[in-house]
């Protein structure tokens, strides 16, 4: 995946995924690969499995974030509880008895002395706010620490005239073994807006390093202070990845220019949705409601891959990015406007959103054509039940209190603009 070769263990689920269940007995798969590579890839595909083993034995952090949920839903508060709670775990069963406790006890210590969860006089363990935090954001208990410093940062200045800093807060802090193209970082910080110029400075982000590093300068990391501003960076190489997919610029057009796999833009751009919705619970649930709004409100943007004119059309199915755009450049702009067409109508902008590479001829065709037509007919289906659902909840404000008169004028406003 990317620059690495998969596993034993992904080739045979990918494997495992071929032919059509009820359609055939069997199923082909091809291994596709270069002349270089094969060697490699005959000893891949002769491979032995790996035997199963306990993701908690492979880092520290995975028994650290175990132990934060168990005690965050109250599953396990005592020292004894959260070893017999952990005494039913596969690390258990393929590890000594003294090593899983060691593990437990150091780890107890670390989340501890990391404010995630406290000891009352009785040794009972409790998760504090941000340890409930870090649990409902599905995130490992030290990327809880780098994203709780980052968001407290942006709490005290939150740049709100333009989209980086919310891209930014919406890229997904794992490391992805991203490699640097600092030429490129140079290039699009000089593209920058004095918006995205003012996130850069309140991240720490310095111009004159940025440049010095793309002149030949290493980024340090040595101490743990230098780690965490080579992560900033790398953070916001990855924002600015994120920032041209929202702004519906093809996958491989970003892999190119960033100069990274295609795999890993790919990755990124179905990672930072869930990662979104996790920045939106910890917000939540460390009580920051005004950051939590600015966040949920970007966040559609996320799911449809598009500007922010494109909202409407996709969540219409079938419809995202790419085919939104050219829906609306054919002078569908609205939910009502797909609704009230024919899907006749609608077959020809469909025949216009497909790849270049696709040429048929004859009956080939013709057949590709009543596929689409049907295509079209379930994008008109879903638009229509979009539409009513949106006129039917109109119908409903107008018996609200005059309280939300105002919000159902702008309701109706655009409904008739539409």
């Amino acid at each position: 995946m990317g620059r690495e070769f998969i596993g034993p263990s992904m080739l045979r689920q990918m494997r495992g995924r071929a032919g059509r269940q009820g359609k055939a007995p069997i199923g082909e798969t091809y291994l596709c690969c270069r002349e270089n590579d094969l060697e490699q890839v005959v000893e891949l595909m002769n491979a032995e499995l790996p035997p199963v083993a306990s993701c908690l034995n492979t880092e520290n952090r995975r028994i650290q974030r175990a132990l934060l949920e168990v005690i965050s839903i109250r599953l396990a508060t005592s020292h004894e509880s959260i070893l017999d709670y952990f005494s039913k775990s596969l690390l258990n069963h393929t590890q000594n008895a003294k090593f899983v406790n060691d593990c437990i006890t150091s780890s107890l210590e670390e989340i501890e002395s990391m404010g995630f969860v406290t000891r009352d006089s009785l040794s009972m363990f409790t998760a504090t706010q941000l340890g409930k935090a870090i649990v409902a954001s599905a995130i490992d208990p030290d990327d809880g620490v780098f994203v709780h410093n980052e968001l407290s940062r942006a709490l005290q200045a939150f740049v709100m005239d333009g989209e980086m800093h919310v891209l930014y807060t919406f890229t997904p802090v794992q490391e992805f073994g991203v490699m640097v193209n600092w030429q490129v970082f140079r290039n699009e910080m000089e593209g920058l807006d004095e918006s995205g110029l003012r996130v850069l400075r309140l991240l720490g982000i310095k111009p004159t390093t940025i440049l010095k590093l793309a002149q030949g300068a290493t980024l340090r990391e040595t101490t743990p202070e230098e780690k965490q501003i080579a992560r900033v960076h790398r953070r916001f190489y990855l924002a600015l990845q994120l920032r041209d997919l929202c702004n519906e610029v093809p996958i491989h057009i970003v892999a190119r220019k960033y100069d990274v796999p295609r795999g890993m833009v790919q990755n990124l751009s179905q990672t930072c949705q869930g990662f979104a919705a996790g920045m939106i619970k910890f917000c939540e649930q460390m009580s920051w409601g005004v950051m939590a709004a600015a966040l949920d409100h970007f966040s559609d943007r996320l799911v449809a891959g598009a500007r922010a004119d494109l909202l409407a059309l996709a969540k219409i199915p079938f419809i995202k990015s790419r085919t939104a755009r050219v829906f609306w450049e054919n002078g569908f702009r609205t939910v009502g406007t797909i609704a009230n067409a024919d899907p006749a109508e609608l077959l020809p902008v469909l025949m216009q959103a497909q790849p270049n590479k696709i040429r048929l001829k004859g009956k080939d065709n013709e057949k590709y054509e009543e596929k689409l037509l049907v295509k079209a007919k379930v994008i008109s289906d879903a638009a229509s039940k979009i539409w009513s659902e949106s006129s039917f909840h109109l119908s409903d404000l107008t018996a609200l209190p005059d309280t939300y008169t105002l919000k159902g004028l702008q309701m109706q406003s655009e409904l008739e603009e539409e």
